[in-house]
């Protein structure tokens, strides 16, 4: 049997190639991107439904058969005359029955549940990880991925859903009209009665809990993401003692969604109470007219036990179509929520026909750029800057004013407004981003590390890279002397010991080792270091000294410090004040001047790079 199951659940790929086709912003065009890369078990899932169907109503017809026969055959010719009748009940009941049964359920849970929910989750996982910073800067990470999440099975059941709804509607109400009528015409009226009053409930309710359920998954969501962010930042809500603050706030998330839950359950309740009611008169009045034209003689038991039977059956099918329909349109509720997020166009892509960056010199040169982050006021106003092949550039100058923006720019964070960058002449805006990243590597001031090994956050960078040469890459980085007393509560240890989410395990100044040890590793021809040795003290700063020396050697260096003993012994140092760059020079000259840079100097002391060793 597990060779059966293993063959099924193979039929369908979660990680199935596609077109790579974002997802649609339309609702039924989101469904269909999905529901036609796995048509065919869909439509198998139909075919077999649609039997079962035709069998589970076939049952009622044979139970009322039987009974008459017991009623009019006496029991020593009850075979002869009704045995090949009654072989054939038996073969449809123990092996059809059975058979498509379980062809039913195998293509649903083999096939399509798992396949089709993780193929939702991937393929919408694989869009968004492709937005850009500010997409997720502007929303809760929790929130977002909890969007990725639901949206995969409620697109999934909403569409399983809606196929098994489809036979009852057709088979069952169909089937029960054309065996009441072949019964006595009479009895079609309580059922047709009970039709519209039970759509007439649908069509009334279903629409408003379709309504409530958009609204209460995002509910859900915004709760999802206070959760996580309080978590994220467990530290800060420690260090202000802040933890009342946060449940308040968790809380007041909470208080909302509660709210939103039970406006969902009210009309939900509401439809039920109506339905017992509906369904009660339903049986009774069938039931009563069949036992009158049963007393003129107008239909058998047999026929009588068939229509109450399956009138009974229709009752108890009418509360799951209820509940599944309601399913159906809060799943679709959900979907239609995930997908306002999920399916936002990126709006920082490759231009067409782009192609990979080719870093042969590292030769920087920013051209009359200007950007403004969709402001009115200008960040980067007009700027333009050369970066030499091998020069070490350092740039200076008080928060705000553009160095952090100057290098997300140079990495395309962001779009230009205006101008344009170069490498190697050639326009970063007209080369693959994953290819303009790829040449550069950069040591941030705030590290955050992966939730994974050490072993695989140093390799991080280079693809393919071996345990030997992350060891050699860790050593460089003065790593080594914490990295094999690390130990998680997996019980793994060194290399292989996890760090914790964004590294909370490890100390600011080994978070940076790490990440040193990561670009060192990575070996990019450029190198951008943004406050790279703030989280070390100066022990630690002085071990490594030797590593950043060997970092930047032959490499085209872009620094930012606010510590100016860091940078002083840069080729050249760029001052910028208001997106603009106001002087450049050698420390030296800089300080001769007399002028912003010298000011700064004069407010503080002491020396970190000697000049020999980036010469």
């Amino acid at each position: 049997m597990n060779t059966v199951f293993s063959y099924l659940e193979n039929i369908v790929s979660p990680f199935k190639h596609h077109d790579g086709t974002p997802p649609p912003s339309d609702l039924s065009a989101f469904y269909w991107h999905f529901v036609r890369q796995i048509w065919k078990p869909l439509v198998w899932l139909m075919a077999f439904g649609f039997v079962v169907s035709i069998i589970e109503v076939a049952l009622f017809d044979y139970l009322g058969r039987i009974i008459d026969y017991l009623n009019t055959t006496s029991p020593d010719q009850l075979l002869t005359e009704h045995g090949s009748e009654l072989i054939w009940m038996l073969v449809v009941v123990v092996l059809l029955r059975p058979l498509f049964g379980a062809g039913h359920t195998m293509i649903k849970f083999q096939i399509i549940e798992p396949a089709m929910t993780n193929l939702v989750r991937w393929q919408t996982h694989k869009h968004v990880l492709g937005q850009s910073l500010s997409y997720f800067n502007n929303d809760f990470a929790g929130r977002i991925a909890n969007k990725i999440i639901q949206t995969g099975p409620s697109l999934r059941g909403s569409v399983v859903s809606l196929i098994d709804a489809i036979w009852f509607v057709l088979i069952y109400v169909t089937a029960a009209i054309y065996l009441f009528a072949g019964v006595d015409a009479w009895l079609i009226l309580p059922l047709v009665g009970w039709i519209v009053i039970y759509v007439a409930l649908l069509v009334y309710f279903v629409p408003q809990i379709k309504e409530r359920s958009a609204i209460m998954s995002e509910a859900r969501s915004s709760l999802t993401g206070r959760i996580v962010d309080s978590y994220t930042n467990i530290l800060t809500v420690k260090l202000f003692a802040a933890g009342r603050k946060e449940e308040a706030y968790t809380r007041d998330a909470l208080e909302d969604h509660t709210r939103k839950f039970y406006d969902i359950l009210r009309p939900l309740t509401q439809m039920v109470t109506l339905l017992w009611i509906v369904n009660g008169v339903f049986i009774a009045s069938l039931s009563a007219l069949g036992i009158g034209l049963w007393q003129n003689g107008l239909v058998s038991v047999g026929s009588l036990t068939l229509a109450i039977t399956l009138s009974v059956r229709i009752v108890n099918m009418s509360a799951w179509i209820m509940w599944i329909t309601t399913d159906i349109f809060e799943n679709v509720g959900t979907v239609q929520e995930g997908m306002d997020t999920i399916s936002k166009p990126h709006t920082l892509v490759d231009r067409k026909g782009a192609q990979p960056l080719t870093v042969s010199k590292g030769k920087i040169a920013f051209e009359g750029i200007r950007f403004h982050y969709g402001k009115d006021k200008g960040v980067i106003e007009d700027l333009s800057l050369q970066i030499e092949p091998g020069e070490k550039v350092g740039l200076v100058g008080r928060s705000g004013a553009g160095k952090s923006t100057l290098v997300n720019l140079l990495l395309r964070f962001y779009d230009l407004e205006g101008g344009r960058i170069l490498i190697d002449d050639q326009d970063i805006g007209a080369v693959t981003q994953d290819s303009l990243r790829a040449q550069i590597g950069m040591v941030t001031q705030d590290t955050s590390l992966l939730h994974r090994s050490v072993l695989d956050n140093i390799v991080y960078g280079r693809s393919g890279a071996s345990r030997e040469q992350a060891l050699q890459a860790a050593q460089k980085a003065h790593a080594m002397s914490f990295i094999p007393d690390l130990q998680d509560l997996g019980g793994r240890r060194g290399l292989d010991a996890h760090v914790g989410e964004r590294g909370v395990k490890l100390s600011g100044g080994q978070r940076q080792r790490i990440a040193i040890a990561r670009v060192l590793l990575k070996d990019a021809p450029i190198l951008v270091l943004d406050e790279a040795t703030s989280a070390l003290d100066s022990e630690v700063e002085a071990a490594i000294q030797e590593s950043l020396f060997d970092l930047m050697k032959g490499k085209t260096v872009i620094a930012i410090a606010h510590r100016l003993s860091t940078i002083a012994a840069m080729d050249r140092l760029i001052i910028m004040d208001q997106g603009r760059i106001i002087e450049e020079g050698s420390h030296k000259s800089l300080l001769e001047r007399g002028g912003v840079y010298a000011q700064l100097w004069n407010r503080q002391s002491g020396g970190f790079l000697d000049p020999a060793a980036v010469a």
